[in-house]
């Protein structure tokens, strides 16, 4: 849901990029190498090292990773779990507070119930025997912490879709910045952050996708240095029933897709990881629980909105701030 703009060409120093299959989607590496600095190769097999931890230990589309096998227990057990994994719990859990349960890593079930989830088998509206038995698994107040261990005193599933991805680029930018690279452009899944500046000398640019799903039109495009930048939107994954859309965000406190106009949602913010879970939980609020989440916490959010004559967009305080202001 995000496009990213081309870097110009450049006297002297290299630009490199490689990418390739990763999470079900691609990844992709842009840097500029100066002189002294790793080749493509070296950091390519660095960058691929970071995503295959993250899908062995985060991975809802295979059996044996981390959080499947605990997904699999039942309830009132523990599994000793990776601390990056434990991190990602705890961030969860903050945001489902923060979110007065709306937001939850748990809803695994429930996507797997309307036919969305890596279980799923049919995409349509369940009965109301069937949700009110799979919201008695849906829930972060199962899960807690005992030091390395992670335990759940019911059949919770967690899953890492809404912020995983956004952890592998912050990982990802930290080791390009370990090995010595500061002007780069990070992308996996959609979720990316750029540092720096391009070859020649231009900021990382990036255009946001107007909400369609025929084909790609850029609704804005901004200038990125130092952050994340994650957009969450309703239009790629839905199906439609008795005249009804009904997308994959899902609001944990109703047990249903969310059915307000909000489009889409694009957050910046110093972690990836962070813009990933925020644009999630900001498009389940929906447009003005949303925008007041967002100006009440000075998170820089672009908002798409349905309305009868197409598109709106609106933009918090603090996106205009973090973007350097409009660029189209």
């Amino acid at each position: 849901m995000l496009m990213v703009t081309l870097p110009g060409c450049g006297n002297g120093d290299a630009m490199e990029s490689f990418g390739g299959p990763t999470m079900g989607s691609t990844y992709s590496i842009k840097y500029v190498r100066h002189a002294g600095l790793a080749d493509a190769e070296q950091v390519r097999s660095e960058v691929e090292a970071i995503l295959g931890e993250v899908d062995r230990q985060m991975s809802t589309y295979r059996s044996d990773s981390d959080i499947e096998r605990f997904n699999a227990l039942p309830a009132n057990r523990c599994q000793t779990m990776p601390a990056p994994v434990l991190e990602l719990i705890r961030v969860g859990e903050q945001l489902s507070e923060q979110s007065e349960g709306a937001y939850d890593l748990t809803v695994e079930p429930l996507m797997n119930l309307w036919g969305f989830g890596p279980q799923g088998r049919e995409e349509k509206v369940p009965s109301p025997a069937a949700l009110a038995e799979t919201r008695q698994r849906v829930g972060y107040r199962h899960l807690r912490i005992e030091g390395d261990q992670l335990c759940k005193d019911a059949a919770v599933e967690v899953d890492f879709n809404s912020i995983a991805a956004g952890y592998a680029v912050d990982t990802i930018a930290a080791r390009l910045e370990a090995m010595g690279i500061h002007d780069y452009l990070a992308e996996a899944t959609g979720e990316l952050k750029a540092s720096g500046k391009k070859l020649d000398g231009s900021p990382w640019r990036i255009a946001l996708e107007e909400p369609r799903d025929d084909q790609q039109v850029a609704e804005r495009i901004i200038s990125v240095d130092g952050y994340g930048v994650s957009t969450s939107g309703d239009y790629r994954n839905y199906f439609q029933q008795d005249g009804r859309r009904y997308s994959h965000t899902f609001d944990a406190r109703s047990g249903a897709p969310v059915l307000h106009n909000l489009a889409s949602v694009t957050v910046i913010h110093p972690s990836a990881l962070m813009a990933d879970g925020l644009s999630t939980l900001l498009l389940i609020l929906g447009p003005e629980a949303a925008w007041d989440y967002a100006e009440k916490h000075d998170i820089g959010a672009f908002f798409v909105i349905r309305a009868d004559t197409g598109f709106v967009t609106r933009t918090s305080q603090a996106f205009e701030r973090l973007s350097g202001g409009k660029t189209d």
